[in-house]
């Protein structure tokens, strides 16, 4: 079949949707360039030139003064953590709920689920938050940014609604082979559900990763802070430090905004590494996990 030729408007069309989203992309790309240059020049080239498109100096100091510090590295030890337990603990529940309200037929099920959604919108406040984390004992502990975010409401839909796309006959067929609903959980449904995994996976590793108000509130001790809260210190001391002048060893006061910048892109790196693995699984999990409801 011979494809029609675009009309001259057409063309011109194009030629506007292409210029508009590029410079659209632009506008939403420089911030973060700029964050970088920022990060890379001394105080004095950014007075000069605090929008630049290129820096006419790079200097480090900002990354070795985050990199030199003792709390960037309590911090990750702490957040990595979180993100390998919290997201294990939090998939089985999230997986083995969505798993039983997909499939299992019980008395009150559409009651239960439909309890669920509400805490979509609801919560019970602050103040009965903390007195049910202190009443579990986990005031100073790590566990306080784990085991209180164990199911996401949003996530377990998601999977559960991917989990019925799946014939239900692949079901029969297994149980018909003597495999009971934790051999078919994870031998078919989970294998199946790979690309809505991932996404779930990486969505809640954000999650974790970027911690810090439940540490804020119950973690006391600052060797259990996570990544977030430990860069704070850090900025937090850099401020100090050019505020109560510039010990003689060090000829010119750390550049605050570079340590800023620094640190951004410190706490962000891991996760943009991570990113471009998972990618593919984003669309086709979001939306088949979606459609149906």
């Amino acid at each position: 079949m011979q494809m029609k030729a675009k009309s001259r408007s057409d063309k011109f069309f194009d030629v506007i949707v292409a210029l508009v989203l590029g410079l659209w992309g632009l506008i939403i790309l420089y911030p973060f360039y700029n964050s970088l240059l920022v990060s890379l020049v001394t105080q004095e080239t950014y007075v000069k030139t605090p929008f630049m498109l290129y820096p006419e100096e790079i200097t480090f100091e900002s990354y070795l003064h985050v990199f030199k510090s003792p709390y960037l590295w309590s911090g990750y030890r702490v957040t990595l953590f979180v993100v390998v337990v919290g997201v294990a603990y939090s998939m089985f529940l999230t997986v083995t709920m969505a798993y039983a309200l997909s499939r299992k037929k019980f008395p009150g099920k559409g009651l239960v689920l439909n309890m669920i959604i509400v805490t979509m919108f609801f919560g019970g406040g602050m103040v009965p938050f903390y007195l049910l984390v202190k009443s579990l004992h986990l005031v100073n502990s790590v566990f306080a940014m784990i085991i209180p975010a164990g199911v996401n409401t949003y996530y377990m839909l998601i999977i559960r609604n991917y989990f019925q796309t799946i014939p239900e006959s692949m079901e029969e067929s297994a149980k018909m082979d003597g495999a009971n609903d934790i051999a078919i959980l994870f031998k078919i449904m989970l294998p199946l559900a790979v690309p809505v995994m991932a996404t779930v996976i990486l969505f809640l590793a954000v999650d974790r990763w970027n911690e810090w108000f439940n540490a804020m509130m119950f973690i006391r001790d600052s060797s259990k802070h996570p990544l977030q809260l430990a860069l704070m210190r850090v900025i937090q001391d850099t401020n100090q430090l050019n505020v109560g002048g510039v010990p003689a060893a060090q000829q010119k006061p750390l550049f605050s905004d570079g340590v800023k910048m620094a640190s951004i892109f410190v706490v962000m790196l891991p996760i943009m590494c991570v990113y471009p693995f998972v990618q593919k699984y984003f669309m086709k999990g979001i939306l088949i996990g979606a459609v149906k409801g």
